[in-house]
């Protein structure tokens, strides 16, 4: 399966919410197919579709998160459906923000709730990793940035750098 283009930064689709998946066909499997391999490929640990462009409502993380084998999976319409506890996500990175990484206050714990890729439901109760991961994603699915928990000054230096970079790239 060919990789799909990861947008970045300051893209303005990344800041709008995604759609709902109504019908899980074969356009949205085609999908999932190509962001598994384009987060493989990138690599990554999480992605979420519209990071690849597409409004809709998916994601996919590797719940081995990097250790090992991968072990894929993907959730359709994920809901949060309880969160609680208080952590700082350590050096959290992200495919659509390039070269930066930054310490995120996240929750400590996280359930959520949604359909697999064959439309069977699932549930996820972490507080790992992969809850830091989860949240991450669900977040792109409601146009959130992890740069968007950041202060202010932050936000504004890496936004500073980066419109400087593609401003001397297109010269």
């Amino acid at each position: 399966m060919d990789t799909l283009d990861i947008i970045t930064f300051p893209n303005k689709l990344l800041k709008q919410p995604t759609k709902p998946v109504d019908n899980i066909d074969e356009t949205i499997q085609t999908l999932i197919d190509g962001m598994t391999a384009t987060m493989c490929a990138a690599p990554g640990v999480g992605l979420a579709a519209i990071q690849v462009g597409a409004d809709k409502s998916i994601i996919i993380f590797d719940e081995a998160m990097g250790n090992g084998e991968k072990s894929l999976k993907t959730i359709i319409n994920p809901k949060v459906v309880c969160q609680e506890g208080s952590i700082i996500s350590e050096n959290e990175g992200c495919l659509s923000v390039p070269d930066f990484r930054a310490d995120v206050k996240r929750c400590a714990a996280i359930e959520v709730e949604g359909v697999d890729r064959e439309g069977k439901p699932v549930k996820y109760d972490r507080d790992d990793f992969l809850a830091v991961v989860l949240q991450h994603e669900i977040d792109h699915l409601n146009g959130i940035l992890f740069i968007d928990h950041l202060s202010a000054l932050k936000r504004q230096l890496y936004t500073r750098r980066v419109m400087k970079q593609q401003k001397k790239e297109n010269e």
